[in-house]
């Protein structure tokens, strides 16, 4: 269960890459793109995605796991 990141590439464009990795998974040329695909990784993994800014500050946040602390109702 790995946190999943979409961050801007330095380079350009958008990627996703996985909490504590070196290497992106991957490049993508709009921000969407990447969301849609890092959205599919945190599903799959039962883990979250971070969505960052074009100036790399988290503007969004989603959880795809167990959360430890459910709503009540």
């Amino acid at each position: 269960m790995t946190n999943q990141h979409v961050t801007p590439h330095p380079d350009g464009g958008w990627q996703v890459k996985a909490a504590g990795a070196s290497r992106a998974t991957i490049r993508t040329d709009t921000q969407r793109e990447a969301y849609d695909i890092g959205r599919q990784i945190a599903i799959n993994q039962g883990s979250e995605l971070f969505v960052h800014n074009k100036h790399g500050q988290i503007r969004d946040r989603n959880s795809y796991g167990n959360d430890p602390f459910p709503p009540r109702g």
